[in-house]
């Protein structure tokens, strides 16, 4: 029996290319949700048997309606449910009778309004897995499919789209309305349009392996309100990627901090859901979209151009400002501007006017019609340097807009190199927009967007299309011991672990722990010191104490046994003056550190979708000030750990700016690889911090000063 994900894959194929569909629940009644789903389906001049089902009704919109779905005599492919959420289990029940293994839950009333929605929702999940079915949604507003083999409309939009080559993914249907009202507005057209609701069993995850596979998508969208198993959107984002070359856009709502709750660590604090929502789409080369119009404007560069070979842009443009601030926004966006051969130069000479600018960027100037344009452009094409065009045209007098649009896209049509443009404006230039959209031509209306979707497209298939490197795996360690010793203060009900308990965590997997001793009176702290070897540190150990400095709960730079018995005295002292119902286990002896070294901080969260994060930054007191910090998810391969490290602004202080001796970045990497494994070994582990780890110069290793435990 194929698992539920298998299924899925079979079943998508009949929900989007269905011989036969039964509209179950369907009314008379113009307006309402079952009938303009009925009415679509028909006016789409679908390639399938339509099937009406209502108990009351014999005929609807000319087409004769059956009393339930066990009277169809054919065979049902697909059955689109639009019964009340009360009824809907008992259409389902009989669609499993029927045989029907693919399904569409349009009914809202479910998970969304609370308990009993939520009764109602695990119900009709029963029965899908009881017969083997898959369904999309509840609470949803259908699927379109704009493959002219089929053209379905099984939705309550009020329009079908244009054809293209986006699949669009929705968790909001009320967006879907809005987005296809948009596109329709700009040209843009889809391969598929899913509205996914509730996703109670059909999940976006499953739908985005669909279009991985369906040969009418080229680009992937979706917006997502929540992250329900983030690993597994993840590693579905990654394999898109990396077998089938089509870029994933997600715009997911929620980037607020509201209801976030309090952490015992830096980490916790530091690690907020929407930065490790951020890191994890970045690592799984997901590209993530603020809004509509930034997902939409990166979304017709993937569909309508050729990716560009390099970053070297060259710009066209009838006015110097827009010219000006293009460049300002390329170089922004890590874009170079190509430099002309004088083969272009001459070309340009023997075309453009005198007055004209045609180094880059071109001023083609105010008064340019479109053979000017056409010189520009055909010059900057065919110059080996240049791997992508942006058109700029602002209008003025003599401006032949709609020339000027049709000329840009014959060019566009022989290259084979991206051409962008942005025709600044709105009245004047809506002629000459409309022939560049509707002739699949990029648009932005700022410069600016133009820019960054470009960036985007380069970055996608330079960068992220190699980010599938496997994980950095550790085995000289004993994990069976290291799961008894957490086992042992699971069951003492422990929640957090100090320096001292942590560190035989850390010691097995290989991490650079230091010596140390528990001393429960100052004769047994003095030994320990000695044994040691001055100087020395000392620190209160106490399971109430999370942040033990703050409350002058360490000594540094003890030198003599003198010292040691004096501090031991003070921080039993200081510690029952200001928390005197703390139970303090005894005084933490270690090596004091000195000498060159950098304090860096490595941590653990475990993100409740995510799963475990691993956070690194600039060390010490400053971390939550500074807060400059890099978040990967676990577990982390060679070139993450590598990101981790670059990504932090402090990183010129550990590779040795202006004559500082560089750190020992291996010794780094080494530990963050160690901490993601322990990570991901032990699940108990909800936080960690080592803050800091001392980091010393190239070859010379790295050294953990403090270290804490959360379950």
């Amino acid at each position: 029996m194929p698992d539920r994900s298998e299924l899925h894959q079979e079943n998508l194929r009949k929900i989007f290319y269905p011989s036969s569909i039964a509209v179950v629940g369907a009314t008379k009644t113009k307006g309402t949700v079952p009938y303009d789903i009925l009415e679509n389906i028909l006016k789409a001049d679908i390639d399938a048997a339509v099937y009406p089902v209502s108990p009351r009704e014999k005929h609807i919109a000319g087409v004769r309606a059956y009393k339930y779905v066990l009277d169809i005599d054919d065979q049902v492919d697909l059955a689109i449910i639009v019964f009340p959420s009360a009824v809907a289990h008992m259409a389902l029940e009989q669609c499993g009778q029927k045989g029907i293994k693919s399904v569409i839950i349009i009914s809202a009333g479910f998970k969304e309004i609370g308990e009993k929605g939520l009764e109602r929702e695990k119900q009709i999940l029963e029965i899908a897995r009881k017969y083997d079915m898959s369904f999309i949604g509840p609470n949803c507003l259908g699927v379109i499919n704009t493959d002219p083999a089929i053209r379905l409309n099984a939705s309550f939009a009020r329009q079908m789209p244009e054809e293209g080559s986006i699949g669009f993914l929705s968790q909001s249907g009320a967006l879907c309305t809005a987005v296809l009202d948009y596109a329709r507005a700009k040209h843009i057209g889809f391969s598929k349009f899913i509205s996914f609701g509730n996703k109670a069993d059909i999940s976006e995850v499953d739908l985005m392996y669909y279009l991985m596979r369906d040969e009418k998508t080229k680009v992937i969208l979706m917006y997502l309100e929540e992250v329900t198993d983030g690993r597994a959107l993840m590693k579905a984002a990654k394999d898109i990627v990396s077998q089938s070359g089509k870029p994933v856009l997600i715009l997911k709502s929620g980037r607020t901090m509201e209801g976030a709750s309090a952490a015992a660590s830096h980490t916790g604090s530091l690690a907020g859901s929407d930065e490790i929502c951020d890191a994890a789409f970045e690592q799984a080369g997901i590209i993530r979209c603020d809004n509509i119009e930034e997902m939409f404007n990166n979304a017709i560069a993937f569909a309508y151009q050729p990716p560009p070979e390099t970053n070297k842009v060259a710009i066209i443009t009838n006015a110097g400002g827009p010219g000006v601030l293009t460049t300002d926004a390329a170089i922004r966006e890590g874009l170079q501007l190509a430099r002309f051969s004088e083969e272009t130069t001459r070309i340009f000479k023997r075309y453009l006017p005198s007055t004209a600018n045609i180094k880059n960027p071109v001023d083609v100037i105010g008064d340019a019609r479109a053979d000017r344009y056409d010189a520009a452009l055909t010059g900057s094409m065919k110059d080996p340097s240049v791997a992508g065009v942006f058109v700029i045209l602002t209008p003025q007098s003599m401006t032949n807009i709609e020339e000027i649009a049709e000329e840009v896209v014959k060019v566009a049509r022989e290259s084979v190199k991206p051409l962008y443009t942005s025709f600044m404006g709105e009245a004047d230039v809506a002629g000459g927009v409309d022939i560049l959209l509707r002739n699949k031509i990029p648009h932005y209306i700022l410069p600016e967007s133009m820019c960054k979707s470009f960036a985007s497209v380069y970055r996608f298939h330079h960068h992220i299309m190699n980010l599938n490197a496997g994980p950095v795996i550790m085995n000289e360690y004993d994990r069976t011991l290291a799961s008894g010793i957490i086992s042992g203060h699971l069951s003492n009900q422990k929640t957090f672990l100090a320096e001292d308990e942590a560190g035989e965590i850390l010691k097995i997997y290989g991490l650079p722990v230091l010596p140390g001793g528990l001393a429960a009176s100052q004769t047994q702290a003095g030994e320990i010191a000695e044994k040691i070897g001055y100087p020395v540190v000392l620190k209160v150990m106490s399971d109430d104490l999370t942040h033990k400095s703050d409350i002058g709960g360490v000594r540094l730079d003890l030198k003599s046994s003198e010292d040691v018995r004096e501090a031991y005295n003070s921080l039993k002292m200081a510690i029952k003056g200001k928390i005197p119902e703390s139970k303090i286990r005894g005084i933490w002896v270690t090596p004091m550190i000195s000498g060159d070294v950098e304090e860096i901080i490595i941590g653990i969260k475990r993100d409740p979708s995510f799963g475990p994060v691993i956070m690194f930054g600039l060390g010490g007191i400053f971390v939550e000030i500074l807060k400059d910090i890099s978040l990967k998810v676990a577990p982390l391969s060679e070139q993450d750990a590598e990101d981790m490290i670059r990504r932090i602004k402090g990183f010129p202080i550990l590779s040795g700016v202006r004559g500082r001796v560089p750190r020992d970045i291996e010794s780094i990497k080494n530990c963050l690889f160690r901490i993601a494994q322990l990570a991901v070994e032990h699940p108990e582990i909800k936080e960690l911090d080592i803050n800091p780890l001392m980091v010393r110069p190239n070859g010379q290793g790295s050294v953990i000063a403090d270290a804490k435990i959360m379950f």
